[in-house]
This record gives C-alpha cells, structure tokens and sequence, in this order.
C-alpha cells in the first residue's frame, strides 16, 4: 500500500491542489442559462407536494454549482419567506437530508461547520481535523477561520487549543494559521539542508526532535517540500514518511504523515481517506458526504483518478455498492461515472 507514496519521480511537475485555485478539476460546474427561480419553483413544488419528489431535489443540487445554489437559496425565501435549509430539514432526513443541506452551504461555512462537529460532543474527531488543515490551501483555511469568528464570535484557534494538546495541537494551530509560504520558487540548497535537519533529527538520533519535523512540514511551501522528500530519499535512503512511521507515535504521526501525503498529492490523501470511510467496519457516511461535497468544485476528477490507481476499482462503483438510497443517488449524481 505504501509504495504509491514512495514514488517521488513525478512529484516535482505535477499540480498541487494546495497551491492551484482552480475548478477546472471539478466534477460540477456551472449551469449554462441557469434560473434561479425558475428552480426555486421547482424546489418548493418537490418540497410541498404530496410526498416529496427526491429526484427533483437531487437533479437540481448536484447539477448548479455552489455559486448558483446559493442564488436558488435567496430565490426560495423571497418567494416562500421560508428558509430552503429549513424545508429541507423538515421534509428530508437521515444521510440523504445531511448531503443536500451540505450542497446548499456555502463552502467555508461547511468546512467551519465540519470542524464544530469535529471538537464538539463527547470527544474530538481527530481523524477530521487532521483531514480539514492537511488537505485545505492557506486560502481555504483561512476562509473556514473567517466562518468560524462569524459564527460563534470567537477565534477558530482560541477554541482549538482547548480539545488538544502536546506536539499534535502544536501542529493543527500551525497549519490552521494559514501561513505554509505561497511562493512557488524552489531552493535546492535549502532543501538539502532541510531533508538534513530532519534526518538528523529524527532517523539519525536517539530519540526523535519533533519540533523540527513541525517546523519545516507546517510552514515550507509545497513546491519546496516536495524538493526536501526528494532530497530526504537520496540522503536517507527511505522516504520521509517511512520515517515518520518509524519515528513517531499516534496522533502526531497522523498529522504530519498526513501533512507529507498532501504535499505529494491532496486527491491520493482524500481518495485514500475515502477508501477507508467504506471499507473499515459501517460505512462513515459523514467521511463521504464531507470529501466528495467539498472537493466537488476542486479537484474531485482527479480524486477519482487517483482512487483507481490506488485501489483498482471505480470510486462510483465502491459508493454504489457500499451506500444506499436516495443518500447513494445524490453521491453517485456528484461523482459521476467514470470517462464523464
């Protein structure tokens, strides 16, 4: 499984999802001569009649992008005085209910509302808030920070602090600053030095200084990380993951291996979290709605391309079979088959 990540060859000249602002990756994109009341009316005769029209509301939501969803929201309150998020709570339920309001959130808000259920009830989700600061951009992080402030009216990091702790925490409020340097410049003498720092600090020495491995993973940029595992490799003769599996223990070999797996590829790291959300024990449906939702304008085309070439099977075809219902409709109508 891990030799997918020990292939550095092609890292250096292919596209990072954490530095290209771009929805050409997408699997949804703009509805041409699109009508936001006209699907208002339609929504609210889906809504309203006898028995809700399922097909009606899943046809309309995963075909408008979030941009037009959010049009379709004003066009149904000015015409209903109701919410659309309110109907659909009240006509809806259960996994299917929870995809389509998420379809309707605009996305930052969704990443926000993602976290709150991540730090809030009885434990925090690790595994989420390792998801949401390792795979999102500076500019995503800091457009979920914004939500979060104008949600509750407080820092998204004042809150963070007090559900973690130790080296772990250290690392989430790193990356949820949203300062990884943007620069696309590569500087192979600082990359040499740095794959050397961590080397000495981790494979070379007894006892690991994890304060340098967070250092240089939270704060280089991608196109220089991507030079450092590249250098770490030749150095080391393992790559900097092996590394870190070797070296670190629990919720901070999480991070920072997840920080690493982001850096080579944000859609093998989501196409991977994927696989495991259908094939552990249950299917996390929550994992599901939040990665092919969220990634739906991004870089979702490539999730899938990735998930073939990890796991040899179609992620259209492992959601048909793992999932159900109108919840599996939904999903499936967002991915998109295959060549499509």
């Amino acid at each position: 499984m891990s030799s997918v990540w020990d292939d550095l060859d092609l890292l250096l000249d292919s596209p990072s999802s954490l530095t290209v602002n771009s929805t050409v990756r997408g699997t949804i994109k703009e509805k041409p001569s699109f009508n936001p009341a006209e699907d208002a009316a339609a929504l609210r005769k889906a809504i309203e009649g006898i028995g809700t029209t399922e097909k009606t509301l899943i046809d309309i939501l995963t075909q408008r992008s979030n941009a037009q969803r959010q049009l379709i929201c004003k066009a149904y309150q000015d015409a209903t005085g109701k919410t659309l998020c309110d109907d659909l709570e009240g006509d809806t339920h259960g996994h299917f209910e929870d995809i389509l309001v998420a379809l309707i959130t605009p996305p930052a808000k969704f990443d926000c509302q993602e976290f709150t259920r991540a730090i809030k009830g009885a434990g925090t989700d690790e595994s989420v808030l390792i998801e949401l600061f390792a795979s999102r951009s500076n500019h995503q992080i800091k457009a979920m920070c914004d939500a979060y402030l104008a949600e509750t009216g407080r820092a998204l990091i004042h809150d963070l602090k007090s559900e973690v702790s130790g080296d772990f925490e250290k690392t989430l409020l790193i990356l949820a600053e949203g300062k990884r340097v943007e620069s696309t410049n590569v500087d192979v003498a600082k990359a040499k030095e740095d794959a050397k720092i961590l080397y000495e600090a981790g494979e070379k020495k007894w006892g690991t200084d994890e304060s340098k491995f967070i250092d240089i993973l939270c704060h280089r940029s991608v196109p220089q990380l991507r030079q450092t595992l590249v250098e770490y490799k030749s150095l080391s003769g393992k790559t900097l993951q092996e590394s870190i599996e070797r070296e670190m223990t629990g919720r901070l070999e999480d991070i920072l291996v997840a920080i690493v797996k982001c850096v080579k590829s944000v859609p093998a790291y989501l196409a991977e979290r994927l696989y495991k959300s259908m094939k552990g024990a249950g299917t996390t449906e929550s994992t599901l709605t939040r990665i092919i939702v969220s990634r739906s304008e991004v870089d979702l085309q490539d999730i899938k391309a990735e998930y073939k070439k990890l796991f040899g099977t179609s992620l259209y075809s492992d959601i048909a079979s793992e999932t159900s219902g109108d919840f599996r409709q939904t999903l499936l109508k967002i991915c998109g088959e295959d060549g499509k």
